[in-house]
């Protein structure tokens, strides 16, 4: 078997123990359903201990995001590092396509608001061939306005129909790296010196994001050998939304407030922070891939032998959800927004490729191979069957068991004990949806009183959207990944429109 005939067998691995996985329950249903009955008591059993495990992290996260926020972090940064944090530049890359001037300014006047020194930011907005001539005349605008306000302000053009390259975000910035560290090798900035971020075109720093991450690259003994990860909050937009679409974005932020508690966990996803000597030792961002902001990591584990790290910041950066104004629109724009996102799965069939094997990596610890492994195949296999199996298939054999089954004692206190673990599990929901309401931001004064109440009713619509929104995503990805040719994904633009940034 040749290379290429291996790596599509680790491809199809996800999409097969996913499928794999419901057809056995379905057919469990029909064949035993006293069996299937057994198993779904247990998963949900295991579901519900495995909530309360991520509720206490998510708690912990809670805790020290609220903290974090109060502390004056440039004062602090200044007491703590004088004469060493004077030296840290920062390299901002805003990648973009399409997007109009009004979505693009707010990164930049995020930046200008933040408490570090305006003239330590190098600024790259990057640009497509492909939208030339509106990229130019956004860009041209925002130079008049802001070039001179940064250490430099540095506009790229990303050419099309590059050899070698998938069109997106990942190339896009890859090239703009490149043109960024000829700047730089000419300005003769230690690589060491220089943190990058990278953002999405509607990432709004907190104030105090850019003196935080200073202080946690000074205080960190290898800088270097360490992406920073902030809290993605979807509050750009949140009071024009509509509830659906809430109730996804504020998904992702639960998600990341659980994992900044677990470091094992963390990938980089979205908007991050890193080294450049980091950067430019691995080649930039993979220019062929959709999900180059998580695979950035898997590069620096793999280039530094295991010797490297995502460190939580639990500072929030603020985004905008899929809401354009038209109710069916924006809900395809979720679908496929999380199906892009649930395409990480591509990292399986790579980590596996290049931690074993002729091209593997023998000098990392066996032990973090597999965390790393298990962490994420496990991660996107749940996200694929966990709510099917426990609000859909989880009740097929209760309606297929036959007359002599319905007698057991098994049969008859399944659907109570069900509804008990259900009514567990909203525990959850209930501090989710608590914590939802705290960092919302101020209510436009156009929306009326009841649009809180909308908030507070748009949880009841979760069972849904973690269908709809979570496992029919995440296993159209992980199929196409498995049937792979035509069936692959490309790199598909969130479309952004905003009234009232956080």
């Amino acid at each position: 078997m040749n290379d290429r005939a291996k790596y599509r067998l680790l491809e199809m691995i996800p999409g097969l123990l996913v499928w794999g996985t419901l057809i056995l329950a379905v057919l469990l249903s029909f064949l035993k359903p006293l069996w299937a009955i057994y198993f779904i008591v247990a998963f949900d059993l295991y579901w519900l201990l495995r909530i309360i495990y991520m509720l206490i992290y998510m708690l912990t996260s809670w805790r020290r995001y609220r903290r974090n926020i109060k502390i004056g972090w440039y004062e602090k940064l200044q007491t703590d590092f004088f004469g060493r944090w004077e030296n840290i530049y920062h390299l901002v890359f805003l990648p973009t396509y399409k997007e109009p001037y009004e979505i693009v300014k707010l990164p930049f006047e995020s930046i200008i608001n933040s408490s570090y020194p305006n003239e330590k930011f190098i600024v790259v907005l990057a640009g497509e061939e492909r939208d030339e001539a509106h990229f130019l005349e956004v860009a041209e605008k925002l130079k008049r306005e802001y070039g001179d306000k940064f250490f430099r302000m540095i506009i790229n053009i990303h050419p099309k129909d590059l050899e070698g390259e998938l069109p997106g975000k990942g190339s896009n910035i890859h090239h703009a790296g490149w043109q960024a560290k000829k700047l730089i090798d000419e300005l003769q900035i230690p690589y060491e010196n220089i943190i990058v971020s990278s953002f999405d075109i509607d990432t709004c720093v907190h104030e105090q994001y850019f003196a935080c991450l200073t202080h946690h690259y000074l205080k960190n003994p290898n800088p270097t050998r360490a992406s920073y990860q902030p809290l993605a909050i979807y509050n750009n937009n949140i009071w024009e939304s509509n509830p659906v679409v809430r109730v996804v974005a504020s998904s992702t932020t639960f998600w990341l407030l659980t994992d900044l508690s677990r470091a094992e966990r963390l990938f980089t996803f979205s908007s991050h922070s890193m080294s450049f000597k980091a950067l430019v030792e691995v080649g930039f961002w993979d220019k062929t891939i959709v999900t180059e902001d998580s695979r950035i990591f898997l590069q620096c584990f793999v280039k530094y032998d295991g010797d490297y790290k995502v460190t939580p910041l639990y500072m929030p950066v603020y985004m905008s959800t899929v809401e354009i104004g038209k109710f069916s629109k924006s809900l395809a724009n979720q679908y496929k927004q999380m199906r892009r996102w649930a395409w990480g799965v591509e990292h399986f069939p790579w980590m596996v490729w290049h931690f074993w094997g002729k091209y593997g990596n023998n000098k990392i610890r066996l032990t973090k191979k597999f965390r790393y492994i298990w962490n994420q195949t496990e991660g996107v296999y749940s996200w694929a069957t966990a709510p099917l199996l426990i609000l859909l298939v989880g009740y097929l054999p209760l309606w297929l068991a036959s007359e002599q089954e319905r007698q057991t004692a098994i049969f008859q206190n399944a659907p109570e004990a069900l509804a008990i673990l259900m009514r567990l599990a909203m525990i959850g929901l209930i501090v989710a949806a608590a914590l939802y309401g705290i960092m919302l931001p101020p209510k436009p004064k156009e929306f009326h009183w009841y649009n809180y109440l909308i908030m507070a009713l748009q949880w009841l619509m979760v069972p849904a959207t973690l269908i709809i929104f979570g496992s029919l995503p995440a296993t159209d990805a992980q199929t196409r990944l498995m049937l792979g040719g035509k069936y692959r994904l490309g790199f598909w633009v969130t479309e952004k429109t905003l009234k009232h940034p956080a």
